[in-house]
């Protein structure tokens, strides 16, 4: 049953919000305690870096999302990349406070409110812009945490989609099922 576009989206985003969330998670579970604070560079970030900076844009952008500028007189962007963590722990409960702050605004969204404005540094957005913005950027860093925690893991490295030559054997097993409608995360790689 086709729903409405509205509906389709939030689902879309909520789930492309999780497959992210995910990602990092799986990526950061390959990393010692030890590495998290590891920069290649002067003006490289760290794991603890990046998840503090993320964490900060999250709090700041999704606490009363709908209602509320998302850029938080509280918020201190500029100290988010001198962000070190005392231990794993302790970032990655960062971590999850920063993503329970957006999937609890995702949660209160309904269709009708897509159209709403919304403001970030004064700058009008509707609320589908404000979440692809959010989105694009969580994947933007989250690519770069996946890059960082590949470093550092090295040989004993996991892929976290499909692994480098296994294309054709992937697709096999895709395309040996039957035709269905379904989000490429549900299951997925």
């Amino acid at each position: 049953m086709n729903q409405p576009i509205e509906s389709n989206y939030l689902e879309c985003t909520r789930s492309l919000f999780q497959y992210y969330k995910n990602l990092g998670e799986r990526a950061m579970e390959q990393v010692d305690a030890s590495q998290v604070n590891k920069r290649f560079s002067d003006q490289g970030n760290s794991i603890a870096v990046i998840v503090g900076h993320l964490s900060g844009n999250m709090l700041s952008r999704f606490t009363d999302f709908l209602t509320a500028d998302g850029e938080k007189e509280w918020r201190q962007r500029d100290a988010e990349f001198e962000t070190s963590f005392e231990d794993k722990t302790s970032m990655l409960a960062a971590w999850t406070k920063g993503w329970d702050c957006v999937f609890q605004a995702l949660d209160s969204i309904g269709d009708a409110d897509l159209q709403r404005i919304v403001y970030i540094r004064n700058e009008g957005h509707t609320v589908l812009e404000a979440l692809q913005r959010q989105l694009a950027h969580y994947a933007y860093h989250i690519g770069q945490l996946v890059f960082v925690a590949r470093e550092l893991a090295g040989a004993d490295w996991t892929s976290l989609t499909i692994p480098k030559n296994q294309s054709d054997s992937f697709n096999q097993e895709k395309f040996a099922k039957e035709k269905s409608q379904t989000f490429f995360t549900d299951g997925n790689k």
